[in-house]
């Protein structure tokens, strides 16, 4: 299992640093209702992860892997699809990007959340997790990789577990100052905030492609083998 959780440190990480997530998730926590919505939205997140990830396998199964343990050629066709998707999207988002951070400008939904319900707030959890152009990708050919392994059932959904918790790092850090520190957790929260806004589309832009041409090589390699 060690193998597995490996490979899937670095996709783990690409999705915890998620700044638009993170920015939402801190004005839920600035609303009146934010420690019953904050925890809500984290659920959502780690839901939308698990339930992707599991479909993935259930999907890959434990078949994956070849009678050598090498990865199956479908496996390697994802990656470079996927791979190939992100850095496009990687590239197109960096010619987007603002020339001045300071001129970035959130969504216009998002001046509207302290009027979110508890339902919205735990879909828009599962949508930015799971329905989301960089993390779907990334869990998906996470999970792909845990499929690959030829591991026992439970082993892969304890591979993806951990990759699940890696990869809710970036959303849980700001809940947990927020029910931590009281009072404190306003200038911390407000400077990550404002942060996460102003770098949002240069971040993703480079994460976009850099992880698309990390699964880019992964899938040559699969496929050359």
């Amino acid at each position: 299992m060690g193998h597995a959780v490996g490979d899937v440190l670095g996709l783990a990480a690409g999705v915890a640093i998620s700044p638009l997530p993170i920015v939402a998730l801190i004005l839920i926590l600035a609303t009146p209702r934010g420690r019953l919505n904050g925890p809500l939205f984290a659920f959502g997140w780690v839901l939308g992860l698990a339930a992707l990830g599991a479909i993935m396998l259930a999907v890959g199964g434990t078949g994956g892997a070849s009678t050598h343990k090498h990865p199956a050629t479908w496996v390697g066709a994802l990656k470079l699809a996927l791979g190939a998707l992100l850095a496009l999207f990687g590239a197109r988002q960096w010619q987007r990007r603002p020339r001045d951070p300071s001129q970035a400008q959130l969504p216009k939904w998002m001046a509207a959340i302290d009027r979110f319900t508890p339902v919205k707030i735990l879909g828009l959890g599962l949508l930015f997790s799971a329905a989301n152009l960089k993390n779907t990708p990334l869990t998906l050919a996470a999970a792909a990789s845990i499929s690959s392994a030829g591991l026992p059932v439970p082993q892969q959904i304890g591979a993806l577990a951990t990759f699940v918790v890696i990869a809710s790092l970036g959303v849980l850090a700001p809940l947990a100052v927020y029910l931590l520190m009281d009072e404190r957790a306003k200038n911390i929260l407000g400077s990550w905030r404002d942060w996460a806004a102003q770098h949002n589309v240069a971040v993703l832009a480079a994460l976009f492609f850099v992880l698309g041409l990390k699964l880019l090589g992964d899938g040559v390699s699969v496929l050359a083998a």
